[in-house]
């Protein structure tokens, strides 16, 4: 199911889907939508974020691995973490048709997520591949410890919006850190409506920078 909520502030928003659907917010994708100035003089911000609740939510019934699949994923997840000195308890948090969502509880979880979550994306790799050989079609597996991965992305849109900010206000375009394609969407898509400011990756491989310029219009 998919739901639409508005808020002065992201954060407003994802509390407003909280309160209204009975959920936590690890049981829920959100989607920024669009952030709109309103008010007098532009003053006020108005965010509209779109739920996607998923199909089959495991948090409260079977963390537990239901196939031959899910238990060698979780094995595996269980083998490497171990190997790395890091051992984890590998629950799975959500099922969907295409999608599995798996959490690792870890007294080590800083260690595992890394530094900008890179070694959370590398063993979430490593899990896909796995999926990969035993599972036909598009298939993915999501790798999470500590709700980083809602965390940080929080922390993207709010960082694009202070730095879009500052693009209007000096003109001048700022590059921002390295980042995977899915963060890199999440600026992309932060900032789309706003039509002072265009953004364009650069560079080569998986962790490219966002560059944020100014376009105004005269």
């Amino acid at each position: 199911m998919v739901y639409e909520f508005e808020g002065k502030t992201e954060k407003e928003a994802i509390d407003a889907a909280v309160e209204s659907l009975g959920m936590n917010r690890d049981e829920f994708d959100v989607e920024l939508v669009e952030t709109q100035k309103t008010g007098f003089l532009n003053l006020q911000k108005k965010v509209l974020i779109r739920v996607h609740t998923r199909s089959k939510m495991v948090l409260n019934s079977n963390p537990e691995a239901e196939t031959d699949v899910e238990q060698a994923i979780v094995d595996f997840l269980a083998g490497l973490t171990e190997k790395m000195g890091y051992p984890s308890r590998i629950k799975i948090m959500y099922r969907e048709e295409d999608k599995l969502g798996i959490k690792l509880d870890s007294e080590h979880a800083n260690i595992l997520i890394g530094k900008k979550g890179k070694n959370l994306d590398a063993i979430q790799v490593l899990a896909n591949v796995v999926a990969s050989r035993m599972v036909e079609g598009d298939f993915k597996v999501v790798i999470d410890t500590e709700n980083y991965r809602s965390r940080r992305e929080e922390a993207l849109v709010r960082l694009a919006e202070k730095v879009g900010d500052q693009v209007k206000r000096t003109k001048k375009s700022r590059l921002l850190e390295p980042m995977n394609p899915f963060e890199r969407r999440l600026i992309h898509t932060a900032l789309a409506d706003i039509s002072e400011l265009e953004t364009k990756s650069e560079g080569e491989g998986l962790y490219k920078q966002v560059r944020i310029s100014y376009r105004g219009y005269n």
